[in-house]
């Protein structure tokens, strides 16, 4: 008869100890079935509270396709390589700095994102005009805790914390300075960043702009301010340098017309002055008059001409925008999924209540393999 050495007896004791006896669990869990309809429901109360104390929030989307700048267009075969969704032109030298790529960060910045406090909104259920910064500083709901935990952090904060030092005395939208914001600008400045969001696709260079708000309307009308002002700081940058050739084109094209006008009036002058003379250095005077008038005309003709090239050369550099998606008011909110937040705290009171009973009647070391 073969006996059991030790070793062998030592394996089977702890293959008993480590092993689930599913029964004992079950009748742990059918055991506690009062304290799991208590815990559950205690739970489903907490979840409806805390679900329902959650502001509903919509979301508005607009998508951009914008054209590229001449000085960067591709060949035939970049366009090809395009269409399979690889970018050749990724390695060669552009002159244009600010790549669609870029634009999130742009609208990152704390510039754009206070271009945006002067914004005129208007709720949906609601009559009156109010700029976005005082729509985000006084017209949100929050939860019914947020004001209590508010009052006490900003209590023991004040405690500690001196006052703001050289701050503008008003938080009005109109006085806004970006270099130095006061604290109330620069948390919605933080609100704004959390509600708008873009982002480019990488292959297709397609914008998408994602506001989210607590109103509808809102939610539309600043997702169609954020399209028009990235398109505007965009055609800004684009011509900045085409209309800076404009510019001092239109300054000695004035010029230019004015020195010329000079000029034929001095001729006008002294030919109806001196009609009759017949003086050889009336003459001569005459001609260094007309020759004069000459040259200021070639210049005044040159100088127009380069002007209406500098027109062209901004309506050729203004980019164009195709609307691939335009702003909407949402009819549905986006969140929060009420059932879902339902459902978490449900399946986490089963699951630590459960847990709890395994460890009350010694199953939890068994049911996690330790000795």
């Amino acid at each position: 008869m073969e006996q059991n050495t030790p070793d062998t007896v030592k394996e089977v004791q702890q293959e008993e100890q480590s092993s689930i006896d599913f029964a004992a669990l079950w009748h742990s869990v059918r055991s506690r079935f009062r304290l799991y309809l208590v815990v559950l429901g205690v739970a489903f109360v907490v979840a409806c509270v805390y679900a329902f104390s959650l502001p509903r929030t919509y979301s508005c989307k607009v998508m951009l396709a914008p054209e590229l700048s001449t000085s960067s267009s591709r060949s035939s075969l970049g366009a090809l390589a395009s269409t399979l969704g690889l970018n050749l032109s990724a390695g060669r030298t552009n002159s244009e700095a600010l790549f669609p790529t870029l634009y999130p960060d742009l609208m990152n910045s704390v510039d754009f994102k206070t271009s945006l406090f002067p914004v005129k909104v208007r709720r949906d259920k609601d009559t009156r005009e109010m700029t976005y910064y005082d729509y985000l500083l006084k017209e949100q709901k929050r939860p019914w805790w947020s004001s209590a935990i508010g009052a006490v952090v900003g209590g023991i904060s004040s405690l500690f914390s001196s006052a703001e030092p050289d701050a503008p005395k008003t938080n009005k939208s109109k006085d806004v300075d970006p270099f130095r914001l006061t604290r109330k600008q620069t948390a919605i400045a933080k609100a704004i960043n959390s509600r708008v969001r873009c982002d480019v696709d990488k292959k297709t260079l397609v914008i998408t702009i994602v506001v989210v708000d607590q109103d509808p309307l809102i939610c539309a009308t600043v997702a169609d301010s954020v399209k028009n002002r990235l398109q505007r700081f965009i055609t800004d940058y684009r011509t900045s340098k085409v209309r800076s050739d404009l510019a001092y084109n239109q300054k000695i094209y004035a010029e230019a017309k004015r020195e010329y006008d000079r000029a034929r009036q001095l001729y006008a002058s002294f030919s109806d002055a001196n009609q009759d003379v017949i003086l050889q250095s009336v003459r001569t005077k005459l001609n260094d008059l007309e020759n004069e008038m000459q040259l200021k005309f070639n210049a005044y003709n040159a100088i127009s001409v380069q002007l209406q090239d500098a027109k062209a050369k901004v309506q050729q550099e203004t980019p164009a925008f195709t609307t691939l998606q335009s702003a909407t008011v949402p009819v549905a909110p986006s969140g929060p999924s009420r059932s879902k937040i339902v459902l978490v705290f449900l399946f986490l009171a089963f699951l630590g209540t459960t847990l709890w009973a395994f460890y009350k009647d010694g199953q939890l070391k068994p049911l996690l393999g330790l000795s």
